[in-house]
């Protein structure tokens, strides 16, 4: 399997942390940004996460994967095809015209779900894609990040009983 310090090294390479001003989906202004987008379309990259990912969740009785759009749904296509798990992914936000589900994939009540993301600050994205799944009667106890930017994110998940691991944390880029 992948280590972590493989994937610091690749991050790393790829310069995926960008120093400036940069305005956050938060909010918060930053002097720095972590371009999960550019790793992610990065077949190496995000074959990496996905090897990392799907050997953290054999070790789990997980019955489907998950993850937000936009950033999340490469990592999850990966780690499902990898994994051999069916996905799930999370819409922002339900559509007003089809089926105007908020979830797409399948989802018994009951299922252990594990969510991806991409990039973490706070986890309030997260914690929104975490309530979707909760609301459709499914379960998640654990939830993974490729970079957290070590801003709140653990520590917030955790007031709501779910375990963030992130495979990186900003301070291993900088």
């Amino acid at each position: 399997m992948k280590s972590n310090s493989d994937l610091i090294e690749l991050l790393k390479e790829n310069e995926v942390i960008k120093f400036g001003k940069f305005r956050l989906s938060s909010g918060i202004e930053s002097h720095y940004y972590v371009d999960m987008k550019k790793a992610i379309t990065n077949p190496r990259i995000l074959g990496e996460v996905a090897e990392i990912l799907s050997g953290k969740i054999n070790k789990m009785c997980v019955d489907r994967v998950a993850g937000p759009a936009l950033g999340a749904i490469p990592i999850v296509t990966a780690v499902s095809l990898y994994s051999g798990l069916p996905m799930i992914m999370i819409r922002k936000a339900k559509k007003d015209y089809g089926t105007t589900n908020l979830l797409e994939g399948d989802l018994e009540k009951g299922d252990l779900v594990v969510v991806f993301e991409d990039v973490t600050t706070t986890g309030n994205s997260l914690l929104t894609a975490i309530e979707a799944v909760l609301e459709n009667g499914g379960n998640v106890e654990k939830a993974f990040v490729v970079v957290d930017r070590a801003e709140g994110a653990i520590d917030n998940l955790g007031e709501k009983g779910i375990i963030l691991e992130p495979l990186v944390s900003v301070n291993d880029l900088k």
